[in-house]
């Protein structure tokens, strides 16, 4: 039996009325949680208990980001893979990627165990098929894994490592793919949870302690947590509709931190929805896993 978590559980973290806030990480030595606007160019640091944001301009759509070991943060771009220095705030573009399709840009991305910065592409129009998966090894060498993609999103792995989790959200679900973690190669793609037109487009993605997937969706005003073999476990009710992913935080990994999007949203919808664009914090009573973080 499918639970519910009502919206009235849900909390805002902070009402930032993003235009599009996507890839939240938590940054366990700071206390804070990261995530960006993806259209206002911006990188955000929320600290939970204070409040207090600090915000770092990238010059240029950023849609992901990850820790990094050395220090620092891995960025998914418009134009490729960024690494910028948290203490200078000096931002180098790594490598460039798709630098011939103009019309185009990066969208969400994820570490793997071995330290690998994974992240997709997409049509600013949507187009079927314009777009592709990359891996940034800890080399800076940039791999295409898998094309053609409409509009990469969500990326998670199994907690044995041999699962490879994957949303192309105009499909309408969540694929898996046998995985190789020394490779990092992909193979069997497989549909493992179909999601109803009606309930919105899948987009990001977290994996929680026990190896259930929480998935984002957008038009759907929730988040769903589903088992490994794909049953639908719990839906946690959110009071604006346009939601973009989802990841644990806190002291011990137990708080879900939920972005969300005002982009787009007629003038009578920003109205009944006056915290679109927030961040929420649910209490799941679920424990996440620590985000892996960058290697190179």
């Amino acid at each position: 039996m499918t639970r519910v978590l009502a919206a009235e559980r849900v909390e805002v973290a902070l009402d930032a009325h993003a235009e599009v806030g996507e890839g939240p990480v938590w940054d366990a030595t700071s206390g804070e949680l990261v995530w960006v606007d993806i259209p206002r160019h911006l990188v955000h640091r929320l600290h939970p208990g204070s409040g207090r944001v600090e915000s770092f301009d990238a010059g240029q759509p950023v849609s992901a980001v990850a820790l990094r070991s050395a220090g620092g943060l891995v960025l998914a771009l418009r134009d490729g893979f960024g690494l910028l220095d948290r203490q200078t705030g000096d931002l180098q573009l790594a490598c460039a990627v798709e630098r011939e399709q103009t019309a185009n840009r990066m969208n969400d991305g994820k570490c793997d165990s071995t330290g690998r910065f994974w992240a997709g592409t997409m049509a600013l129009d949507m187009s079927p098929g314009a777009g592709a998966l990359y891996r940034l090894g800890t080399d800076l060498e940039v791999v295409q894994v898998l094309r053609p993609v409409s509009v990469s999103n969500g990326l998670a792995w199994s907690r044995d490592d041999r699962t490879m989790y994957f949303i192309d959200s105009t499909t309408n679900g969540v694929d898996a793919f046998d995985y190789t973690p020394g490779s990092g190669r992909i193979g069997n793609r497989r549909r493992l949870i179909a999601v109803a037109p009606d309930d919105g487009l899948p987009d990001g993605m977290t994996v929680d302690a026990e190896g259930f997937l929480w998935v984002a969706l957008w038009d759907g005003w929730a988040v769903r947590r589903y088992a490994p073999d794909g049953t639908l476990d719990l839906v946690v009710q959110l009071p604006t509709a346009q939601i973009t992913s989802c990841a644990f935080g806190g002291e011990t990994l137990d708080e879900l931190y939920v972005t969300s999007a005002s982009g787009g949203l007629a003038e009578q919808a920003r109205h009944d929805q006056p915290h679109a664009g927030a961040i929420f914090q649910v209490r799941t009573g679920v424990e996440g896993l620590p985000p892996q973080e960058f290697a190179g």
